[in-house]
């Protein structure tokens, strides 16, 4: 019959197990608070989040502040611009990146080992905003919608998460569809996409995320408040008389990124661990 181990040792054990799960209940009531301020400051009536308690919990439950977010044209307007950019800016940007990827994963490629090392240079070493202002205005986007779509419809830490998955296709494979009289299109799109989809899925997460919340790009390339997204119209709708509607706002704008990465979690687990491999 065995007997339970007991010693210094095992309550050591004991005590930082108690005192790391402390630690991270803490961390977690940290990050999770000021988002159920929000929720709940959106579910109030008026200033009656202020008298909730500590965990401020609605006295009464309402849906009228996001009701009023909704009706207010300016704040749908922006929500609408926010979603059309993610949609066509993310799909714009990870097909750009994804052929890119296929051209480098390519065995007849000349020099392919360099670009790598080139295109991560570029990550350090961009220019900043200047040349993407330079850019714009001379190709006529100045202030117009394509300011979203022009400078980010490549991204080199994309690309490497791609490429690492898509280099997996079989050279022999390539041949054999090519024989079959496959264009090189139709390798990309039916053999080196789904090879590379769960680098593609990571890439759109990760690329709707960004876009989501672009900030410098808005701010740098636009004067018509029209086509400002809901993370540059937010802090103009802010009042205290209305804070209600403010919280609703603020969730409205945060809950869609929440759920994006939420559901594509693993595929950027995925991603991040094959962009971390080396060839």
């Amino acid at each position: 019959m065995s007997k339970r181990k007991t010693g210094p040792g095992l309550n050591r054990s004991t005590a930082f197990d108690w005192i790391n799960y402390a630690v991270m209940v803490l961390l977690a009531f940290i990050m999770v608070y000021p988002l159920w301020y929000c929720v709940a400051g959106s579910l109030n009536e008026g200033m009656d989040y202020l008298r909730g308690g500590v965990f401020l919990w609605p006295r009464k439950w309402t849906l009228a502040n996001y009701k009023a977010v909704f009706l207010d044209s300016a704040i749908l307007n922006a929500f609408w611009v926010t979603i059309w950019k993610c949609l066509v800016g993310t799909v714009t940007s990870v097909l750009c990146t994804a052929m890119v990827a296929y051209a480098i994963t390519r065995p007849k490629l000349r020099l392919k080992k360099l670009y790598i090392p080139f295109i991560m240079l570029t990550m350090f070493f961009s220019g900043g905003l200047i040349p993407y202002f330079i850019l714009i205005v001379d190709l006529g986007l100045y202030d117009s919608f394509w300011v979203y779509i022009i400078p980010t419809m490549f991204s080199a830490y994309n690309m490497i998460i791609i490429q690492s998955f898509m280099r997996e296709l079989p050279s022999e494979l390539i041949e054999s569809a090519k024989l079959d009289g496959a264009r090189e299109w139709q390798l990309f799109v039916y053999l080196a996409l789904p090879v590379g989809s769960s680098g593609v899925i990571a890439s759109l997460v990760l690329g709707f995320l960004e876009y989501w919340s672009l900030i410098e790009q808005p701010m740098t390339f636009l004067k018509d408040k029209s086509l400002y997204p809901l993370s540059i119209f937010l802090p103009d709708i802010t009042n205290v008389g209305k804070s209600g509607m403010t919280f609703a706002a603020s969730v409205v704008t945060f809950l869609p990124a929440v759920l994006v990465f939420l559901g594509g979690q693993d595929y950027l687990e995925q991603g991040i661990m094959a962009g971390a491999v080396k060839e």
